[in-house]
């Protein structure tokens, strides 16, 4: 899949109709807004647009009738501050500061009463969903279907908000983020995972008996011989499996058994060898450890200088430098 290179938008207005406007441009799922009588307001919306997400910042100033057509994406809302109702086929809601919360299902469609306040958005591509999960729903058919709107625990709530704030100010704030394209897939996979953990869905969780049988050593040379391969590209643990010619839940069957790890895992140290090598091989008055570990799709410098150490025996920069 061909990463885009995230770009920033910014809409500050005051003219109802030039708001209305650019909603049902930005959105284009059939956005009809009504604000409260007489009362001229601000909007102002902020979009980091990084093709299969996106993550948004909105704030205005009076009451707002919203109503949606059926979105083709999942759209996940936290209210910053005031309260938004949500008006739907699949339920109804209220929330307020800290709340989070689907604003619709994909397909379909739902009306929204937004009073004066600030909320985040994370619009997820459902393709997305479907390249971490390997298609693992209950009824493939269908795919993936979300049966809550709501987060299955308020501790994995916390999960979703120390994920965007994550990506927004360790992973987006990284001018090297912009031009690495495996830094924006490993983002997107960071986001789907935890969408996917965070609100109740389909997604199957047990290996059948063909599943278990299939967790041969063959499975797992085929699986790292395409890592190996295709460590420099954006793949996931559902592209592995597809390379294996094996289920996803077989293929992380494989892995545990075989080699008490995940194919994630082992496809990150296999990039973790990768930059290793660039790191002895590259000239330090023209590279840095930050534009090589994010070549290798390593979202924060911290956190890889941490594992290289761990794993070498001492920091990237010395190898770097020797």
């Amino acid at each position: 899949m061909k990463t885009k290179v995230p770009t920033t938008h910014r809409f500050d207005s005051c003219d109802p109709e030039t708001i209305h406007d650019f909603l049902a441009d930005a959105y284009r799922t059939g956005f009809t807004v009504r604000e409260a009588a007489d009362n001229r307001y601000r909007f102002r919306h902020h979009r980091v647009d990084a093709g299969s997400f996106w993550l948004e910042t909105l704030d205005q100033s009076t009451r707002l009738d919203i109503d949606v057509g059926p979105p083709s994406a999942l759209v996940i809302c936290e209210v910053v501050d005031g309260h938004v109702s949500r008006f739907c086929a699949e339920g109804d809601g209220r929330y307020g500061p800290g709340e989070i919360f689907l604003v619709a299902l994909p397909g379909v469609p739902c009306s929204l009463r937004w009073l004066p306040g600030k909320v985040t958005t994370c619009l997820l591509n459902l393709s997305i969903l479907d390249r971490v999960t390997g298609g693992a729903a209950a009824d493939p058919v269908k795919g993936i279907q979300f049966t809550g709107m709501a987060p299955v625990s308020p501790a994995l709530a916390r999960l979703w908000r120390h994920t965007t704030s994550y990506l927004n100010h360790v992973v987006l704030s990284n001018p090297y983020a912009y031009r690495e394209p495996l830094v924006i897939a490993s983002a997107a996979r960071m986001l789907a995972a935890s969408a996917l953990a965070v609100f109740p869905n389909t997604t199957a969780n047990w290996p059948s008996v063909t599943d278990r049988r299939a967790m041969t050593t063959a499975t797992l040379r085929r699986a790292t011989a395409f890592i190996e391969e295709y460590a420099d590209r954006d793949i996931g643990a559902a592209d592995i499996a597809a390379a294996a010619q094996v289920s996803l839940r077989t293929l992380q069957l494989a892995f545990r058994r075989h080699l008490d790890t995940t194919p994630m895992a082992h496809l990150r140290r296999v990039r973790l060898d990768r930059a290793h090598r660039d790191l002895m091989q590259a000239d330090p008055r023209r590279e840095t450890v930050s534009a090589i570990a994010s070549r290798w799709g390593f979202l924060s410098h911290s956190r890889f200088t941490a594992r290289y150490h761990a794993t070498y025996g001492f920091p990237p920069s010395r190898t770097l430098h020797a």
